[in-house]
């Protein structure tokens, strides 16, 4: 689903005092997860306990799968939060407590609220583990509201052939609208709370300026290249978490004229929820006591188990 951006102006871009400004950038941490699988973690880490109401970025892999060797997230549990699961190479299956299963592969996005918990599993896809090859992907995990924490758990499993994919009039930038929107276009995935998710690939030359409300948190990761961010333009490369002041209305993200290869970049914001958070590992609750609660539950099995 492709549409062109309509060529209209958003903002006067003299005016700098509606531009966001950069708070920090950070190089994302290289650490094990699941069974071995390498992710590059944003957040949390020792300067960044999360950004309301985001509480987690991974970027799974790169990796170069050898055949028949199946790395990946076997069971877990979940609750009081939403994972979001966004393909960019190679094929996952996932499979859950409740007796769902599905298929996840290049450009799909898997947007699973746990709500009141679950366990699941994501793993190579059979025929993708039994030839090998390269596994590359992002996972976001989003706070719920106190009120949505106990909701049964969700499944959006979105093909990348449902995602709104937007060009610029000039043809220098595409934009993939995950969540949220950008100008008229919006998202096919339904969020319970207010959220952008896109993914922009800009060559030389191209510049993007997002509207996101004042108050929203926001945040930009580096997928590959170089590119230019914020009001004073600071250029930053791959694997690097770039954190916005709310200071302005405006986020820019731009590429050199004389770049070398197209600028890879995800741009999620949100509400912040200005609520208690008390998590322990894959839970995430507002209270100890519903903490004590749900470990409670997973180890009495009432959060479930996979039996298929």
């Amino acid at each position: 689903m492709e549409k062109i951006g309509k060529e209209r102006d958003i903002i006067d871009k003299s005016d700098e005092t509606k531009y966001r400004s950069i708070r920090l950038v950070e190089k994302s941490d290289e650490t094990p997860e699941g069974d071995g699988f390498i992710v590059h973690r944003s957040f949390p880490s020792q300067s960044i306990r999360n950004l309301d109401p985001f509480l987690l970025l991974d970027e799974m892999g790169p990796l170069d799968l050898l055949p028949q060797e199946g790395r990946g997230f076997p069971d877990h549990p979940h609750r009081g939060f939403v994972t979001v699961t966004y393909m960019l190479e190679g094929k996952f299956e996932h499979k859950d407590s409740q007796g769902n299963s599905g298929k996840l592969g290049p450009g799909d996005v898997q947007w699973m609220t746990a709500g009141s918990g679950l366990v699941h599993s994501e793993m190579p896809e059979k025929e993708f583990a039994k030839s090998g090859g390269r596994l590359h992907g992002f996972q976001l995990w989003i706070n719920l509201r106190k009120t949505d924490k106990w909701i049964k758990p969700d499944y959006q499993d979105v093909s990348s052939t449902k995602i709104p994919i937007v060009t610029t009039p000039n043809g220098k930038a595409s934009i993939k609208v995950i969540a949220g929107n950008y100008l008229d276009t919006k998202a096919v995935i339904r969020t319970l709370t207010p959220i952008l998710y896109l993914h922009f690939t800009l060559q030389a030359g191209a510049e993007v300026i997002q509207p996101v409300p004042k108050n929203y948190n926001a945040f930009a990761y580096v997928i590959s290249g170089k590119g230019l961010f914020g009001k004073n333009k600071i250029t930053v490369g791959e694997k690097n978490l770039i954190v916005f002041k709310n200071d302005g209305e405006y986020l820019s993200i731009s590429e050199s004229e004389n770049a070398r290869s197209p600028l890879n970049v995800l741009l999620v914001a949100g509400m912040p929820l200005n609520e208690p958070i008390v998590q322990y590992g894959p839970f995430v609750m507002n209270t100890k006591e519903e903490i004590d609660k749900t470990l409670e539950d997973y180890r009495n099995g009432r959060i479930g188990k996979i039996e298929f």
